[in-house]
């Protein structure tokens, strides 16, 4: 078995390309953005993936399919509940954000 930092880098190496890809095929791709359904940052669309109802940025994409490789989820739905925090986290920065726009 492959070991679990080769898978990583592996997995890297495939969303980088997938990235490139978007942007050679597609230059105005990195106007495009969207909200992601794991981390919950505004993302550029270019690597990302649709899984389901679910569309990942392109870093999300590297822990879905690393996640996946190495055994560690077996669906999407299973990252989309861990990153349950880090989705909240974004969405009350945005709010703290938001606030101190509207108060300047």
């Amino acid at each position: 078995m492959e070991n679990s930092q080769k898978i990583i880098e592996d997995m890297q190496l495939v969303a980088k390309q997938m990235y490139d890809d978007d942007v050679e095929e597609n230059p105005d791709i990195l106007e495009e953005y969207f909200d992601c359904s794991a981390c919950g940052e505004y993302k550029c669309m270019a690597g990302s993936i649709q899984y389901g109802k679910y569309r990942l940025c392109n870093d999300c994409v590297v822990l879905a399919e690393s996640g996946f490789k190495l055994g560690k989820i077996k669906e999407i739905q299973e990252l989309i509940d861990a990153m349950e925090d880090k989705r909240l986290e974004v969405m009350c920065d945005f709010i703290k954000q938001d606030e101190l726009s509207s108060k300047n």
